[in-house]
């Protein structure tokens, strides 16, 4: 079992990194074209908005959140707040963006399932994708539950250990994940397994934010007026 927790948690998030970077360049290099959403909205808008709306926001707030909650050393947020206190404001502003987003991913996963048109335009990607994040969603849920009974944050260090080591490719940071609940773990495997399989989907869209469009202008657009010819006259 140590050499599949040295694997899952050591090796792994570098192979799913280095598979997400070159494949994205790779893509965006070779098949430009297919650098899409592949959004589905033409063929049917019915649950569209709702569904990608709140799927989007809950899932910004909730990669926010474990960006910050995360990456931020013991050291630096215990200045202004206790790791108790930053456990459970995790779990509450993680479950209210995890009920968004559930709920929003919900409606769209329905909609691709038993929508005719939808169904046949997509593709198994597009379906396995979203099954894959709808599963990521739940043991991310569920990891707010086994929190509760634990509130010391201590499993919150050991988490956020774990990801520092990796990103400054320090070793040692599979130890740190080792005894750690088991949902945590399947949920942190799944989320690097996500990155893998990124730049294959059309998750390669999250590269392409459209952070221009916040302040650019309006698009003007007026009537052209219509110019009467007349012949010779007789």
């Amino acid at each position: 079992m140590n050499y599949v927790n040295q694997f899952a948690f050591q090796f792994y998030p570098y192979i799913a990194m280095a598979v997400f970077f070159i494949g994205s360049w790779a893509r965006y290099d070779r098949s430009m074209y297919t650098w899409r959403t592949g959004s589905s909205q033409l063929l049917s808008s019915r649950g569209m908005r709702l569904g990608s709306n709140l799927f989007h926001i809950g899932i910004l707030i909730i990669l926010g959140g474990h960006l910050v909650g995360l990456l931020t050393p013991h050291e630096v947020y215990t200045l202004v707040i206790t790791a108790q206190h930053k456990q459970l404001l995790a779990m509450g502003v993680g479950g209210a963006a995890a009920v968004l987003c559930f709920i929003g991913i919900s409606i769209l996963l329905v909609r691709r399932l038993t929508n005719p048109r939808v169904l046949a335009t997509g593709t198994i990607g597009d379906t396995f994708i979203l099954i894959l994040l709808f599963v990521q969603l739940l043991l991310g849920m569920g990891t707010i539950f086994v929190s509760s009974h634990h509130l010391d944050g201590g499993e919150m260090i050991l988490l956020g250990d774990w990801a520092q080591h990796i990103v400054t490719f320090r070793p040692g940071a599979a130890d740190f994940i080792a005894g750690v609940s088991w949902i945590y773990k399947v949920h942190v495997f799944l989320g690097m397994t996500l990155f893998l399989v990124a730049p294959f989907t059309r998750l390669v869209h999250v590269w392409s934010i459209p952070v221009s469009y916040l302040w650019r202008p309006y698009q003007v657009v007026r009537k052209r007026q219509a110019t009467l010819r007349y012949g010779p006259r007789a």
